[in-house]
Formats: structure tokens, sequence, C-alpha cells
């Protein structure tokens, strides 16, 4: 892969991360001003946004109503900023298991739904984190994961969407576990964040994972803590851009960050930063 290869990559931000925090909240749908994120992501050379679908008021948010999705598509096309993704923290707090059977088809539904949604708006991928308080914790979870998403196979063949997978498992675990689905949409998010705070080593889960990582959040976190400035806590930057080169990964890099009071300018900062890893690659 070349320099300009690299560094050209789409680098995108995740919803809300330009705009004002929401009850300060590190991460929620920006209800007041989130159709100016589009015209502010195009100003700061962003690619893409990611949207962020979560469970309050699950059922009026843009991404999953008719009219949202017109107003989504026109904003795309006055911008050129694409939605590369829908990040279903909905299924944090719905998961598709240790709950009853009417939740697990509600939830089931939902995501049909988002599929059908991404494929509207042109979004690439479905995510479904699996992490803290929705960690897969046993083998019986596994298997109803697996039951319920291949639930949507059909549907996501047809439109061509990846449902992407983030978790806290260990990396062979976590591969072992998309490798269940025996399908080619099935995909993995790598969250150099949440990898840094599990203590796991990037070199080893990077090529552990492999073909199987579509998406990747930008973040840092403290070993067991929280998320912090970019290049504070525990994530080896220089080690993942390269192991990601080397296994040729060709997909997004969308900045999760921490917040900040002036959310543009560390954004802006951190854009930048992810450019000059990716420009500064070895062939």
């Amino acid at each position: 892969m070349t320099f300009s290869q690299l560094a050209t990559r789409e680098v995108g931000v995740m919803q809300g991360r330009l705009v004002p925090q929401i009850a300060n909240r590190i991460q929620a749908f920006p209800w007041p001003n989130w159709r100016e994120e589009f015209e502010l992501a195009r100003l700061h050379d962003f690619s893409s946004i990611e949207f962020v679908f979560e469970v309050d008021r699950f059922d009026e948010n843009p991404i999953y109503t008719d009219g949202g999705i017109e107003d989504i598509k026109r904003l795309i096309d006055q911008t050129g900023v694409l939605v590369s993704a829908i990040c279903g923290d909905y299924f944090m707090d719905r998961p598709f298991f240790g709950v009853p059977v009417s939740a697990q088809k509600e939830s089931i539904f939902v995501l049909q739904r988002l599929i059908r949604c991404a494929g509207m708006v042109g979004a690439k991928r479905v995510e479904i984190p699996c992490v803290d308080h929705a960690s897969i914790r046993n083998e019986e979870e596994k298997r109803n994961l697996v039951a319920s998403v291949s639930n949507c196979l059909d549907i996501a063949e047809k439109l061509s969407i990846e449902i992407v997978f983030e978790t806290s498992l260990p990396p062979e675990e976590f591969r072992e576990f998309l490798e269940h689905f025996e399908h080619p949409l099935i995909k993995a998010n790598f969250d150099t964040g949440n990898s840094a705070s599990l203590g796991y080593e990037p070199i080893h889960e990077i090529s552990t994972l492999g073909s199987f990582i579509s998406n990747v959040h930008i973040k840092d976190r403290m070993l067991h803590g929280t998320t912090v400035p970019l290049e504070t806590g525990n994530a080896n930057f220089p080690s993942i851009f390269a192991t990601l080169a080397k296994i040729d990964y060709q997909g997004p890099f969308i900045l999760q960050t921490a917040r900040d009071a002036d959310d543009i300018q560390v954004a802006t900062k951190y854009r930048d930063m992810v450019r000059s890893y990716l420009s500064n690659q070895p062939v």
C-alpha cells in the first residue's frame, strides 16, 4: 500500500463530536443540531459521520424514519459528507441476550429496520456494540446473539450491508464468535481505546481479527480506565497503524475521542494526528 493511498483514507467523526454535548454525555444523539453537523464536518474536512442510534426516542431518530432519511439524503447531497455507519447504541440497552423472548424479537425487528435504513442513506454497515454492561459473558449469550442476528442476514445480503460487532472478547474468542456466522457480511469493529483499556496487545489483536476488521474507532483510554485525549493513554498508535497497514485494512477511521471545551478544535487536531500516522506508515 502506498503513502498516498493511506493518507487519503476516509477519516470521519462519530455523530455529536462537532457540536455541544448533550447533558454532559460523551456520546448521544445531538437532537438540537444534528443537521448542522453535516456542514461542520464538510467545513472541517471530515469525510463522513457515523450516526448514533440510541434507545432514547429511537423511533423518532431521523435515521429510523422516512422523513428523516429524506433529510439525511438531502444533507449528504448538499455537503458531500457521507453516513459511514449506524452505531447501534440501542443494542447496549436492548441486547439480544439475557432478555425475554419478546424483547429479543423486538431488537431483531429494530436491527432489520436499521439495515434497510442504512441502505437508504448509503451507509455500509450497522454496528452492534457488545461492551461494558452489554458485554458477552457466556456461551449461551453468544448462541442467542448469533441466532438473533442470523435472522437479519438475508436483508443484509440483499442490500450489501455489513453487520459489525464490537466486543470485549479476547481476540481469539472474538474471531471464533465471528466465524460461527459463516457469512462474509459479518465483521468486526476495532476500537483503539477499548482495546487499550482491556490491556490487549494491538499487533496480536489486529493480526488475529485480520480481514474481519471493517471499521476502526479512534480514541484513547487508560488501562482499565476511561477515555482520555489521544496519546495520553495506553493506546499504542504507532503499532496500531502499522499493523492495520500490514493487514491491508481498507475501511474508515472514525474519531470517537474524548470531549473538550472546544470540540471542533480538538476534533481537527485529532483528524490531523490520524492523517499523520497514516502518511508515515512504512511501505
